[in-house]
């Protein structure tokens, strides 16, 4: 995975606790945050959106294996594909 710097204010308080954290654990100040971040972020998320509805019948047959591709390549577009 590639890592890139940034740069995050914190209150004083919170950042003496994450430092007597990562003290006490023996690890470091990315990886508390990389988790906390993910933790939060999963927990904030929607659900993805999928702008068409496909109820019925077609003449080939083909309407579910036409939804699931259009359902994968939207997932895509939006940063969840298998490839991403």
């Amino acid at each position: 995975m590639r890592t890139v710097r940034t740069t995050i204010l914190l209150d004083a308080d919170l950042l003496d606790r994450l430092e007597r954290h990562v003290a006490r654990q023996r690890t470091t100040k990315t990886s508390v945050i990389a988790a906390a971040l993910e933790s939060w972020l999963d927990s904030h998320e929607q659900a993805p959106e999928f702008p068409f509805l496909a109820i019925g019948r077609r003449s080939h047959g083909r309407l579910s294996l036409d939804a699931r591709s259009i359902a994968r390549r939207e997932a895509g577009r939006r940063g969840g594909g298998r490839g991403a």
